[in-house]
């Protein structure tokens, strides 16, 4: 077993060599994209087509920003390293040729520094000029002035006081240039907009049900289920809000959500899309009659196979409001809440059926690859900025059952598109390079003693999910493992969905809250009623904004929750509760360990000098300095909080038992 170990990775390794011999260039231009450790990638493409990435270690980043575009030199492989060859090109900064943003936002510290809130600025800021009354413990806006590889800044606003939460979350809008919340006057305006017209079927007598979270703040998803003309067939209904009837290409609230991109859902504070008059005025509302676009899909509910669908404008009224833990209840206890009817009950218990089947059936047809990584969100009250807790989120069976359905539309609107020559907007996700393949194994090997094969084969990849430990772990190891899959973006080609196994794939179903959603509404709108559709160009356009705006406000996202993470800790610690947790190391880093808490949903810091009788780093591991010890990435270490480092952005934790 290990010679074939030994084998596939000397193929893995003799594929990444040839992907970087094909790509080898004294220079490249490109994009910088900054890891939060200080090191850096440029992405580049082969003659394959496929993409692949420069690595820029930290030293040699030379004062370029992230997003800043670059002129790499292209580093030849160290004599005696010939790990080098497999891992990819190493380049170096000759020359920044566009800077791509002059301002930061960071707290102030003592001694005239200024440490950036975002991990993927530069370690720190010296505060020279104008400071506008800022103070030590201040969030601030600076401008900033390079020079030698190091930065200077001068404050051009004080944003609040880091610690209150309100001034945290201004802080992670400016750093992340989300757009304000609408006002009063857009709200305003918002209702005043009259639906336009075209021609639409009713459905008066339809059971239809929204499925959300019981915090959801827009729906614009529905689903209905009648029986079919045989036994075993049922006609199922996605109902999307029919935005495109409300915002027009090219008008006002079309510009605005163009700019926004996305509704952003930050802890303690929604920025939505588009504003909250219009979004509660379009949205599915239990009770009233809603103008939506509905799919309908004929499917057998014994084998999952989609047998025929249609697309149509229609009028339909929501039965109930349901919620996923109501759902969820139903399917693990059978019993209905007594506020369900009777056809609300049959038509949940027939959605649960078809949708697991037509999972079932996707699964065994296109190989997806699903990674069950649950999310921990801080819990944050809009109004009072009261931190409420902690909640830990993944996918089950009500989850699926909307997914399914969701996924089903989103594929047949994206093939309609093709076949119909409209553009539109596809999502779409290369696989993994040959060289995080090769970086992937050669980790899963040394620090779990895990056998991951090539995770560019989704069957594959699915077999060692599958395979996986049941313990803390998996969730570690399925993160490596996301980190080594390329992101998910938008073009206006229907290229591969490599973790869903699809080719022409769009999003259509959340056009209250995702800008591609709603372009591709509005495609149809023109198409339907034989009007001029915008062109493939225009829309590349529109889809590489997306994928930015999307990526920002993800960013934007994991830095508020990491960030309200750290004062709920705080007020944990400062309440005497229980103070054990159990982590799965990491990475081993010259200060310390860095430790995946699972329960929290975060990295945990441990200084070197906590760790039992001192320890130094000795390449993947951390070694006692005195007596035999050690710790490496895999291993589990049961710690105490010992502190929060504010400055740093950082959880200081100790080993139990110190």
């Amino acid at each position: 077993m290990k010679k074939e170990r030994k084998k596939h990775l000397r193929r893995l390794r003799d594929r990444a060599e040839k992907r970087r011999a094909e790509r080898h260039r004294d220079t490249v231009e490109g994009v910088l994209r900054i890891a939060p450790g200080g090191y850096g990638f440029v992405k580049t493409a082969g003659a394959d087509g496929q993409e692949g990435e420069v690595f820029v270690p930290a030293k040699f980043v030379n004062g370029a920003l992230d997003r800043d575009r670059v002129e790499l030199e292209i580093l030849p492989p160290r004599p005696g390293h010939p790990e080098d060859s497999a891992r990819g090109p190493v380049g170096r900064v000759s020359k920044i040729i566009e800077r791509t943003r002059e301002e930061l936002v960071g707290e102030v510290l003592a001694g005239g520094v200024v440490r950036p809130l975002n991990p993927r600025m530069p370690e720190s800021v010296r505060l020279r000029g104008y400071r506008k009354g800022a103070k030590v413990g201040d969030w601030v806006r600076l401008s900033l002035k390079p020079g030698g590889g190091e930065f200077d800044g001068s404050v051009r606003q004080v944003l609040g006081r880091a610690g209150e939460i309100a001034a945290d979350l201004d802080a992670v809008m400016a750093e992340f240039e989300l757009p304000p919340r609408y006002g009063e006057a857009d709200d305003q305006a918002a209702l005043a907009i009259v639906p336009r017209e075209i021609e639409r079927r009713e459905y008066p007598d339809l059971t239809v049900l929204t499925i959300d979270p019981t915090d959801a703040k827009d729906f614009d998803d529905a689903l209905s289920v009648t029986p079919g003309d045989r036994p075993g067939v049922f006609e199922v209904g996605v109902h999307i809000s029919d935005v495109a009837a409300f915002i027009e290409p090219r008008s006002h609230f079309d510009e605005a959500a163009a700019r926004r991109g996305f509704s952003c859902y930050l802890p303690g504070r929604t920025l939505p899309m588009l504003p909250p008059s219009l979004t509660a005025k379009i949205s599915l509302k239990a009770g009233t009659p809603s103008l939506a676009h509905s799919h309908f899909f004929t499917v057998d509910a014994g084998t999952g196979a989609i047998l025929g669908s249609r697309r149509e404008h229609t009028v339909v009224t929501i039965s109930r409001r349901l919620d996923y833990a109501a759902v969820q209840r139903f399917h693990d206890t059978g019993e209905a809440p007594a506020e369900w009817s009777a056809a609300e009950t049959e038509a949940i218990r027939q959605l649960l059926l078809i949708s697991q089947a037509m999972r079932k059936r996707r699964m065994a047809t296109e190989q997806f690859i699903e990674l069950p990584i649950p999310e921990i969100r801080v819990l944050c009250d809009e109004e009072t900025n009261r931190i409420e807790g902690l909640a830990r989120k993944f996918s089950r069976e009500a989850d699926q059952l909307v997914e399914e359905f969701m996924l089903a539309a989103n594929s047949a609107v994206g093939a309609e598109l093709a076949e119909a020559g409209v553009a539109g907007i596809y999502r779409v996700h290369p696989e993994p390079a040959p060289e995080k393949t090769v970086e992937f194994s050669e980790l899963m090997d040394e620090a779990f003693h895990l056998y991951p094969g090539n995770i560019a084969d989704r069957k594959g990849c699915n077999e060692f999910i599958a395979g996986l430990p049941d313990d803390p772990r998996r969730p570690v190891i399925l993160s490596h493992l996301l980190r080594a899959m390329p992101r998910a973006g938008y073009a206006a080609q229907g290229l591969l969905h490599f973790a869903l196994g699809k080719v022409r794939y769009c999003h259509f179903t959340s056009p209250i809250r995702r800008y591609p959603d709603l372009v591709v509404h509005q495609q149809l709108w023109n198409f339907d009623t034989h009007k001029r559709t915008r062109s493939s160009n225009s829309l590349e356009r529109v889809a590489l904004r997306c994928s930015e705006q999307e990526e920002r406000g993800d960013n934007a996202y994991y830095a508020a929750n990491d960030r309200l993470k750290l004062r709920y800790l705080e007020e944990q610690l400062g309440s005497g509760g229980d103070n054990l947790y159990e982590g799965v190391i990491v990475k081993v880093l010259n200060a310390g360990l860095q430790v995946d808490i699972g329960e929290l949903g975060l990295y945990g810091f441990v200084p070197m000098d906590q760790l039992r009788g001192g320890a130094f780093r000795a390449g993947r591991r951390a070694v006692a300095e005195r007596g035999s010890g050690s710790y490496k990435p895999g291993d589990y270490i049961y710690l105490r909080l010992a502190r929060i480092d504010f400055a740093r952005g950082s959880a200081v934790f100790a080993p139990a038992g110190r």
